[in-house]
């Protein structure tokens, strides 16, 4: 069986959401998913200059990690960027074996309302899955209510499933195990 290693990066916020991500992961891409402490330091990742951390550099240290498996996913409560956007919720190498996700913009709370725990898994779990989908090879789809549709704006997020539609959900069936 294919495995996944959830690797949590600044995430004691989030450990809350570590085991029933990995349960919904797990049941999504039928893979066994472990979680993995980091041995790296996400400081080196951080712009001072931005606030943020650079969720490139984070991939790039994921990918250092002695981890065996076939996919890893970081996740974490910091805000992450790319150097081009103001924000991302997330990123991945493209039909490679590295995501990385962030709670941060995700949390409603964030945007001035209420907390609401069951939006934020529901919402990382989404990002998860689509970062995960890209590490499968998939680019953005066009289909609104397929997980991998693209999400600017924690709005898109709500508007979307946390499942492939029928196409990407078949990429993703006959990719090779990793």
């Amino acid at each position: 069986m294919a495995h996944l290693r959830l690797v949590p990066i600044y995430a004691s916020g989030e450990s809350h959401l570590l085991e029933p991500l990995a349960r919904r992961l797990g049941q999504i891409f039928d893979l066994q998913v472990d979680t993995h402490i980091p041995t790296f330091d996400p400081e080196s990742a951080f712009d001072a200059g931005r606030g943020q951390y650079n969720s490139t550099m984070l991939l790039a240290q994921l990918l250092r990690e002695p981890i065996d498996a076939g996919r890893m996913l970081g996740v974490t409560g910091v805000d992450l960027f790319i150097p081009v956007l103001t924000y991302v919720f997330g990123e991945a190498q493209l039909d490679g074996r590295a995501a990385v996700v962030s709670s941060h913009r995700l949390a409603p709370e964030g945007y001035g309302l209420p907390a609401n725990p069951d939006l934020l898994f529901r919402r990382i779990v989404k990002e998860a899955v689509h970062e995960l989908g890209h590490t499968y090879g998939l680019v953005h789809c066009d289909r609104p209510v397929c997980v991998m549709a693209r999400s600017t704006y924690v709005e898109e997020i709500d508007l979307k499933g946390d499942s492939f539609c029928p196409r990407c959900r078949d990429v993703v069936r006959k990719a090779p195990a990793r």
